[in-house]
């Protein structure tokens, strides 16, 4: 992506932007995305085989006291167990938001929105994953929960991170950064160039 110049955002120099292209996103933004997806998933797919493993046929065993706890489960919903009589449909849904998500990521600039499509990733993959190798049969597999807290449906890591990536983008909607590391109804580097005056 070209920022005013022929400059890109990065800070790499590759001629003048060409209209016709879509932009593309800054190599250190889709790293970022690519390292946070790739952590979140593996953190979730370890923890749950190491859950499954480690739980299955015991009772709760307390983390924090009351306050956490592991309890094994197999939720054949969406996150918190919501929507358990539609498993193939939720399956298709998060096929078709990876794919979202990816498409997206092409586009980033900013490294907190890729912070939060690479936490959105992990965590809808992490839960497809389930939905595809687990029983009992691809498409209709259940999604393998173990953290409880008083109050709460029982949930994972790729919970955590789908909630983490929708509060990152909401902050970044309310704050106005677009994901091409500009900001809405801001100032434009063209607007800084030409008058001075204007605070940075």
């Amino acid at each position: 992506m070209q920022a005013a110049g022929g400059t890109s955002v990065d800070g790499s120099d590759s001629g003048p932007a060409d209209p016709r292209r879509p932009a593309l996103a800054s190599r250190r933004a889709w790293v970022t995305f690519a390292l946070v997806a790739a952590a979140l998933y593996t953190a979730d797919q370890v923890s749950k085989h190491v859950a499954v493993e480690r739980l299955t046929g015991r009772d709760d065993v307390p983390v924090v006291g009351d306050l956490l706890q592991l309890h094994l489960t197999r939720n054949p919903g969406a996150a918190f167990s919501v929507g358990t009589g539609f498993t193939v449909a939720l399956t298709c849904l998060a096929i078709l938001a990876t794919l979202v998500v990816l498409a997206i990521s092409r586009r980033v600039v900013d490294r907190v929105w890729a912070v939060a499509l690479g936490a959105l990733m992990a965590g809808i993959a992490g839960n497809l994953t389930d939905r595809m190798l687990r029983g009992p049969e691809p498409f209709r597999g259940h999604v393998v929960d173990f953290l409880r807290l008083p109050n709460w449906p029982i949930f994972n890591v790729a919970d955590i991170s789908i909630n983490i990536g929708v509060a990152l983008v909401l902050i970044q909607v309310f704050r106005g950064a677009k994901m091409d590391g500009t900001r809405q109804d801001g100032p434009t580097q063209d607007d800084l160039d030409a008058d001075p005056e204007v605070d940075e």
